[in-house]
């Protein structure tokens, strides 16, 4: 009988860990000194790593905030992913506002990081993380685009549309600790979130003439 080897899953394990755990304090190191006050040193701290660990999955500091970014878009975006032409515009309309909201309740520092990398001038934006953020619209304006000319749904710009959508799910990020102080919680608890998706999607969806 043939020995099973199992050291390659347990590597993959830990490596699966030690990502996620550097990620995590990357989150933290950058959302409180930026990209430039940060440094590789206290990622590792924070993660309660040596710092020749962190340079082992990452080369340098700029791959660790593109790994950052990546993320947020990801998740952002995955559940636009699923658009396609068939489908239904007021459910997947509602679907990705609703998984947009709950992004920003569960991952408020990522986006603030990418918040202030867009107001600083996206100067640490890479090439290919633009061309494909520009190629994603691109792809879902034209979904739109066909829903519009199908007569599924009202003619408006849906470039602005996906504009529209981002700033209103993203601000319960963005702008957490403004929304708290004027609601006066110390927290916003996660039954608020739903009523902001509730409100959002309602007000989208009337104004694309879909049923809300």
């Amino acid at each position: 009988m043939a020995v099973v080897k199992r050291m390659p899953q347990k590597t993959g394990r830990i490596r699966t860990e030690r990502v996620r755990l550097i990620l995590k304090a990357a989150e933290q190191e950058f959302a409180l000194n930026g990209y430039k006050g940060a440094t590789v040193q206290r990622i590792a701290d924070l993660a309660n790593l040596p710092k020749p660990n962190v340079l082992y999955y990452f080369s340098n500091k700029q791959e660790i905030y593109d790994e950052v970014l990546n993320n947020i878009l990801n998740l952002w975006n995955d559940k636009l992913n699923e658009f396609h032409p068939e489908d239904d515009p007021a459910e997947s309309l509602e679907r990705y506002i609703r998984s947009k909201v709950e992004v920003s309740r569960k991952y408020p520092t990522a986006s603030r990081i990418f918040a202030s990398e867009i107001i600083h001038g996206g100067q640490q934006l890479s090439s290919s993380m633009k061309t494909s953020t520009q190629e994603w619209v691109k792809n879902k304006v034209d979904i739109f685009q066909h829903w519009m000319d199908e007569g599924k749904m009202a003619h408006i710009e849906p470039m602005h549309l996906i504009f529209l959508i981002w700033g209103s799910t993203q601000h319960y990020a963005d702008y957490e600790k403004q929304i708290c102080w004027v609601m006066k919680k110390k927290k916003l608890p996660a039954s608020e979130y739903e009523k902001a998706a509730d409100t959002i999607c309602n007000i989208v969806l009337r104004g694309c003439g879909l049923k809300a």
